[in-house]
C-alpha cells in the first residue's frame, strides 16, 4: 500500500499544482526527486507532526489540497487537538495518511502502536475513516475522497489482504456473501482471516474498508438475527455505536474478535501478536 501511495503522491505533486504533500522522516527516499524538485508543495518537516497539521491547515485555507504522512500513532494522538481545531472546526479538507497500526511495527514497541486510531478519531465530528485492505483498494478510495473537503484518514498496512480484492467505494459495504444466521463483520485486513474461518458457515459477511462513515443501511438490511461477529484490527468496540444504532430497536448480541483494551507489553513479530490477542488462528 505504502508504494501505491507514494507513487500516487508522485503524480499529484507533478500534474495537480493544487496539491501538496508534507512527510515526517518516513518514505523520503522513495519521492526524494520530488521533495527536491517541488520544495515549495512537497516537504518533509522532520520530528513535527502538530506542526505539520498547522502547516497544513494553512494552505487548506487558500484553496490547496493538502496530503500528509507518517506513523499513525503519531498523526493521530500527538496531533489530536490539531486534528481537532485545526481542521475539524475550520471544516477544512486534508488527506492523512497513517501507516503502523494497530501493530504493525510490531519490533518497535508501545510507542509505535495505535489499536486506539479508530475510536479516538470516530469522537470528531466530521472526520472520516477508511481502512482498505489492500493497495488497490487503497487507491480507488483516495482517488475517492482525496477532493472532498473534509479530514480524512487512511490507515494503510504492510500486512494486506492477498487472496480477496474488491471495487470498494467510499461509505459502502461490501456484501460479500448471504447467510442465515449470524452476520460476519470483517474489517480491513481481517478479510482473509474471516473467509477462511468461515469458508462453511451459513452466515452473511460484510465487508468495511470506510469506518466512518460507517454504513448502517447496509448492516440493518442484511442482520435479522441481531446477531454479529465482528473481527476488527484495532481495539474490540470501536464500531460498536454504529452497530447498535444501526439495529435501533432489535436486539443484538455482538461478539469482538479484535485487540483487548490493554497495554501491548509482549514482544515479538506481527504475526506473533495477532496470535496472542486473538486476532488469527493457528487452525479453524
Amino acid at each position: 500500500m505504502r508504494r501505491v501511495f507514494l507513487s500516487r503522491v508522485d503524480d499529484m505533486i507533478k500534474n495537480e499544482l493544487d496539491t501538496t504533500f508534507f512527510t515526517v522522516d518516513i518514505g523520503m527516499w522513495a519521492i526524494r526527486d520530488i521533495l527536491k524538485s517541488y520544495p515549495l508543495r512537497a516537504m518533509n518537516v522532520g520530528v513535527y507532526e502538530d506542526g505539520m497539521f498547522g502547516f497544513a491547515a494553512g494552505m487548506a485555507l487558500r484553496g490547496l489540497v493538502p496530503t500528509i504522512f507518517g506513523i499513525q500513532p503519531y498523526l493521530i494522538e500527538r496531533a489530536l487537538e490539531q486534528i481537532k481545531m485545526d481542521f475539524a472546526y475550520q471544516k477544512l479538507g486534508v488527506n492523512v495518511v497513517g501507516t503502523g497500526a494497530a501493530v504493525d511495527y510490531s519490533r518497535y514497541g508501545y510507542s509505535h502502536y495505535c489499536a486506539e486510531d479508530v475510536g479516538l478519531l470516530k469522537y470528531i465530528p466530521g472526520v472520516e475513516f477508511i481502512a482498505p485492505g489492500t493497495a488497490n483498494e487503497f487507491i480507488k478510495l483516495f482517488n475517492q475522497t482525496y477532493r472532498n473537503g473534509h479530514p480524512t484518514f487512511f490507515r494503510i498496512s504492510d500486512h494486506p489482504n492477498t487472496k480477496y480484492d474488491f471495487d470498494v467505494e467510499f461509505g459502502k459495504a461490501v456484501v460479500v456473501r448471504k447467510g442465515t444466521k449470524a452476520v460476519i463483520i470483517a474489517v480491513s485486513v481481517m478479510l482473509d482471516e474471516v473467509m477462511r474461518l468461515h469458508a462453511d458457515d451459513d452466515v452473511t459477511i460484510l465487508y468495511y474498508t470506510t469506518l466512518e462513515p460507517f454504513d448502517k443501511i447496509t448492516l440493518a438490511e442484511n442482520c435479522t438475527t441481531g446477531e454479529i461477529i465482528i473481527y476488527e484490527p484495532h481495539y474490540s468496540g470501536s464500531l460498536d455505536y454504529d452497530i447498535i444504532s444501526a439495529l435501533e430497536g432489535q436486539a443484538v448480541k455482538i461478539k469482538h474478535i479484535g485487540f483487548p483494551r490493554v497495554i501491548f507489553r509482549n514482544y515479538g513479530t506481527y504475526k506473533d501478536k495477532m496470535e496472542y490477542y486473538g486476532l488469527q488462528k493457528t487452525g479453524k
